[in-house]
């Protein structure tokens, strides 16, 4: 039988304020979680997609507005006094659920109704098997997964709590994408400054786990 003294101690916030400020700080499953700041392509993907939905969604310049768009923010879920600590590539709220719920602060307590994270090789598994789970269980509506090396970007939408796979697009393709489906979305914009995939590169450490 174990030894109920040999179970591991949750992390805390304190944790997350004591990490070094060039690393990204999480709680997933109770574990405190450091991962390095974003590579270029990862970085340039969101940065493009963010000002493009901030444009139309948020600013409602050439698109019906009615968001708030951030970059990075760090969520408290599930759990008030101990709680999930994520902090997404993007994040969305209606504007009439942000007004409404957010108090000032450092952090937000009030799930987002959209979520994105940008994927790479090292970070993938972290992304999608771990964060996904969470973001479903604190009630986000829709959660995008982009993945610079593949040009791919993948739509869920929450469906009984579970995430439902609405499209998977690849390329340079125009889409229409929920939650943002009333404007379309021209994916080339977002990987046009990117470095090209090649033979040689696909197999090497550097291009999959530093470059993407």
């Amino acid at each position: 039988m174990a030894d109920p003294g040999d179970k591991k101690k949750r992390a805390t916030y304190q944790d997350v304020l004591d990490a070094p400020e060039y690393r990204v700080a999480e709680i997933i499953n109770g574990e405190l979680r450091l991962t390095p700041r974003p590579a270029g392509p990862h970085t340039r993907v969101a940065s493009k997609l963010g000002g493009l939905l901030d444009t139309r969604f948020d600013e409602g310049d050439g698109g019906p507005g009615g968001w708030v768009i951030l970059h990075e923010p760090e969520l408290h879920l599930l759990d008030a006094a101990d709680p999930e600590i994520v902090v997404p590539d993007l994040a969305g709220w209606r504007r009439e659920r942000f007004d409404t719920a957010w108090i000032g602060g450092s952090y937000f307590t009030a799930p987002p109704d959209w979520v994105c994270e940008v994927l790479s090789p090292r970070l993938e598994k972290k992304d999608r098997i771990e964060k996904m789970p969470i973001y479903a269980a604190a009630g986000v509506k829709y959660a995008w997964l982009i993945y610079p090396r593949y040009r791919s970007l993948e739509v869920f939408r929450l469906h009984d709590g579970k995430w439902l796979s609405l499209a998977g697009h690849v390329g340079n393709v125009t889409v229409r994408a929920e939650p943002f489906d009333a404007v379309e979305l021209d994916l080339s914009r977002l990987w046009r400054d990117l470095p090209p995939p090649t033979r040689a590169s696909e197999g090497s450490e550097l291009y999959s786990d530093e470059m993407y």
